[in-house]
């Protein structure tokens, strides 16, 4: 029987996708096997199935007798066990939520809804090494599916808004404390019917510039404000996440010539789902009524928000979509620079579609293709 070995299962991405797995009850055909870098020999998660204790993540031997192996365990973990097991000639197949290796030749970058057929044809190639994309590069593409598909867009400027869980679950929880060390601060202003709103913000505001809030994660406050940066800094006056949008967008498309996509990255205090503010310059004039067409019969998952403040208010926020497959994408309009420039604004859940799904799928892809695998 084919053997699936997963690593990194507890954490945020990996909690999602084992939540996916169970909803779509994806744990069938294949033996599973649970390991652990800091907790070997305790309880597995809970399943349908007898689950046996925790395997050392790090015993290269026992990884080597995976088929597949699944990872959301992070790059660290990747840069130390991916190029030994390939070193001991292990030929399985590698499926990862971390981005290590997404720039490698041996990988593929997965989104099937946009590149099924740059993954089928990988497949038939012998490519063994799977990875999940930037989260919102992918939501970008997931949106944008129609468009690219139809090769009508010259270049992509994508002004992002990023939700605090993209930095990780203690970013989250820091962002919490703040909301609440803001409002403990201002609290006599809040209960006080005679305030006004310039005492408000002027309490909130010595507060934030104090020192006092917990910033270890973020490094400055977030909550009643923003980070206009995101990552390291890259060449060009980008950050590595600005970066990530050209390169990785077209890896995924499999493009000949590079399709320019470009813009600021920004953390915001949303909790869960990244929003971006989309600038498409297209090759041709298509109407406003073609171009949702074209956006809606993309895939299953894209959504078209009709462009007024009652529909965009109640189906274009993170509260909407917040633990959601759905993509919607609304605000959708020529812009007064002229008829080839469209605008509009997306938002997705950067758990699922920009991180778990695309890699609870590509498994069961590479199940479905069966090749090399289980023939003992």
């Amino acid at each position: 029987m084919i053997k699936v070995g997963f690593v990194g299962w507890r954490g945020m991405v990996g909690s999602v996708l084992m939540e996916r797995m169970k909803e779509e009850k994806d744990f069938k055909g294949y033996e599973s096997l649970f390991f652990s870098t800091s907790n070997v020999g305790g309880e597995g998660p809970e399943l349908d199935f007898p689950v046996p204790p925790l395997q050392d993540a790090n015993d290269l031997n026992l990884l080597s007798k995976m088929d597949i192996i699944v990872t959301c365990q992070g790059g660290d973990y990747t840069n130390g066990i991916y190029p030994d097991l390939r070193k001991e000639g292990w030929s399985g197949y590698w499926i990862d939520a971390a981005s290590a290796l997404r720039m490698s030749d041996e990988s593929v970058i997965v989104l099937d809804p946009v590149n099924r057929k740059v993954i089928n044809k990988a497949l038939k190639t012998g490519i063994k090494t799977y990875v999940g994309g930037n989260c919102t590069v992918s939501l970008m593409l997931m949106a944008l599916a129609g468009l690219f598909k139809a090769k009508v867009i010259e270049w992509v400027s994508s002004m992002t808004y990023q939700a605090a869980s993209g930095a990780g679950a203690k970013n989250m929880q820091e962002l919490i404390r703040q909301m609440f060390h803001l409002t403990n601060s201002a609290k006599d202003i809040i209960n006080n019917p005679a305030s006004t709103a310039l005492e408000l913000d002027s309490r909130i505001t010595d507060e934030l510039r104090s020192g006092r809030l917990p910033a270890e994660n973020f490094g400055v406050p977030l909550a009643a404000s923003l980070i206009p940066w995101i990552d390291k800094a890259v060449a060009n006056g980008q950050t590595r996440e600005e970066w990530k949008g050209g390169a990785e967008a077209n890896k995924i498309l499999g493009t000949k010539t590079p399709i320019p996509v470009d813009g600021i990255c920004v953390r915001v205090s949303a909790m869960r789902c990244h929003s971006q503010g989309l600038t498409v310059k297209l090759k041709k004039d298509v109407p406003l009524d073609e171009i949702q067409a074209i956006l809606s019969s993309a895939h299953e998952w894209v959504k078209i928000v009709p462009n007024n403040k009652e529909d965009t208010i109640r189906d274009l926020t993170p509260v909407t979509v917040s633990g959601k497959l759905i993509v919607p994408i609304g605000r959708l309009h020529k812009m007064t620079l002229g008829p080839k420039f469209l605008t509009a604004f997306t938002v997705g859940d950067q758990l699922l579609w920009g991180a778990a799904e695309p890699i609870r799928r590509i498994l069961k892809i590479v199940l479905e293709s069966g090749k090399g695998m289980g023939k003992d």
